[in-house]
């Protein structure tokens, strides 16, 4: 019989044995430090002052006591320090990192987690809640694949309900891509309040954006005969999205056509002209600076119609400008004004 345990190594009570309260003492003290193992450190060299009962990890190149000593749990116990080598799957507490290790065989590490395992919630350097039962505090994340590719899969249980990426600021919600309450795929964003849509993709493969300003423009009415140097303007909007719409009223009669934001524009003018003697029609901005010109001839009916790309910026306005006299044609595809946002 070994005078010894096989795993904690602590002194059995042999026969007719002299001081057996000596070899007792000493098993409990082994007992003492190494159930519920509790390391306080890993060094190098011995401390100064240790407290009764303490542990530490010895680490390389020891000295002084701990000569020789390397990878042994080194206790103090009653005025000197005992020596434990560890054996594989012990655990301890890491006092230092608060971190709860295993012994290896050649070293301590962290506690793997199982292959595989259900948590109600989940926090990685972060605290989950009832709603956000996944969370991650982290500079970037990777999703890396597992053989050829890789599928991030959001879910929802019926098509009124949303599967979507929020990107927020500050805890504020600017931007949204999903499915928002439909089947549709969708773009959103936010001015912090008001949501809209800026690019809608139907189950069927049509794009719409339904926020992108476009309008057609004309003013109701039969005909009329500008005043030369006045400018006039338009009173009615056949097609209004995006927050183009109609401003000032305009001396000529009608009213503005406002720019609701910055950016480049398709703009298409058509001029039906009944009769004239002599005239001229203009694209204003601003009421000053001159965007298309067209000159009519001296005659009967006649149309002319024009196209361009201007650079606007949110509050512009549109008129149209004459010169000479004409008497021109009103009503819904007539003398009319089409624009719509390029980018």
């Amino acid at each position: 019989m070994a005078d010894t345990t096989a795993n904690l190594n602590m002194p059995f009570i042999l026969p007719s044995q002299a001081q057996k309260h000596v070899t007792h003492n000493e098993a409990l003290l082994r007992l003492d430090a190494l159930v519920q193992l509790t390391i306080t450190e890993e060094l190098e060299n011995p401390p100064g002052a240790p407290a009764e009962g303490a542990c530490y990890l010895v680490a390389n190149a020891p000295t002084g006591a701990w000569a020789g000593k390397t990878g042994r749990i080194a206790s103090w116990q009653d005025g000197y320090w005992a020596f434990t080598e560890p054996r594989v799957g012990w655990r301890a507490w890491f006092a230092a990192s608060e971190k709860l290790k295993v012994f290896s065989g050649t070293l301590w590490q962290d506690i793997p987690l199982p292959a595989t395992g259900r948590l109600d919630e989940l926090g990685i350097n972060a605290t989950p809640d009832n709603t956000n039962r996944l969370v991650l505090a982290s500079p970037a994340s990777l999703f890396n694949h597992a053989g050829n590719g890789h599928q991030i899969k959001v879910n929802k249980a019926a098509s009124t309900d949303t599967a979507s990426l929020l990107f927020q600021s500050n805890w504020t919600g600017y931007a949204e891509m999903g499915l928002a309450g439909d089947t549709e795929f969708s773009v959103k964003v936010s001015d912090g309040t008001t949501w809209k849509t800026g690019l809608s993709i139907s189950p069927g493969g049509h794009v719409s954006q339904p926020n992108q300003p476009a309008a057609r423009a004309y003013r109701t009415g039969t005909s009329f005969t500008p005043i030369a140097g006045q400018q006039s303007g338009f009173s009615t909007l056949a097609l209004a999205h995006g927050g183009l719409s109609l401003g000032a009223a305009v001396a000529g009669g009608g009213n503005r056509v406002v720019v609701p934001a910055d950016g480049l524009y398709l703009v298409a003018l058509n001029v039906a002209v009944l009769s004239s003697s002599g005239h001229a029609t203009s694209l204003m901005l601003n009421a000053t600076q001159p965007l298309i010109l067209m000159n009519g001839i001296t005659g009967g009916a006649q149309i002319q119609s024009a196209t361009g790309i201007f650079s606007f910026s949110g509050g512009d306005y549109l008129t149209l400008g004459h010169a000479g006299t004409a008497q021109l044609e009103l009503g819904a595809g007539k003398t009319e004004l089409s624009l719509a946002m390029l980018s």
